[in-house]
């Protein structure tokens, strides 16, 4: 007799039951996104401070950063900015070298879902490359920050490992440190705040 199927999903505390190897956006809320990314540490919670700095965190700080490359663009990509991470809120924050030992599998579990999330959002399924590296240069800026303001890294290892092409741009930027529901609440908030931007477009 087979063994049965091994279980793929996860439940949500909305009630949601989200497949992990086939998501879709009707099990998407941005309620269990904002949750769970407020409680995801970046690196791996090796950081200075009494919380962790969470994903959520990072990905207020990375729309910020976005919108200061362009103030004023489109929120749609503003929107894409603040969920470039998103996908994390059910798979983790994984550190480069463990993605990279990972391999394929993970990449391609990170692409499914936040293909379901963009489209559940109103966003196209997969984002064009000019505003992929946006948000990947963007990301780099506050992977810098981090680094050197709460990760325990030096200046000139930050540099070798985070390059962006100029330190300038992290002037006036600063990482906040602060209880998971403070996080979960300004996720949600700056979430409402970009979908009525693009609601008021139409």
């Amino acid at each position: 007799m087979a063994p049965p199927p091994r279980r793929a999903w996860q439940r949500m505390l909305s009630g949601r039951r989200l497949d992990l190897l086939d998501p879709t956006p009707l099990d998407i809320e941005i309620e269990d996104i904002a949750h769970g990314l407020a409680f995801v540490a970046r690196w791996n919670g090796q950081t200075r401070g009494d919380w962790p700095y969470s994903v959520a965190e990072h990905s207020l700080l990375v729309e910020e950063i976005f919108d200061l490359q362009e103030p004023g663009g489109d929120p749609s990509w503003r929107l894409a900015a603040l969920l470039h991470d998103a996908p994390e809120y059910v798979i983790g924050d994984m550190i480069s070298p463990v993605k990279a030992a990972l391999g394929r599998e993970y990449g391609a579990m990170d692409e499914r879902l936040a293909s379901a999330i963009h489209r559940r959002f109103g966003l196209p399924a997969t984002l064009p490359l000019a505003i992929k590296k946006r948000i990947k240069a963007a990301d780099r800026i506050s992977a810098r920050l981090e680094a050197v303001s709460i990760a325990g890294f030096g200046e000139a290892e930050a540099r070798r490992l985070f390059p962006i092409p100029d330190a300038a741009v992290m002037e006036g930027l600063s990482i906040a440190l602060r209880p998971p529901s403070d996080s979960r609440s300004a996720y949600l908030a700056r979430f409402a705040a970009l979908m009525a931007l693009i609601d008021g477009r139409t």
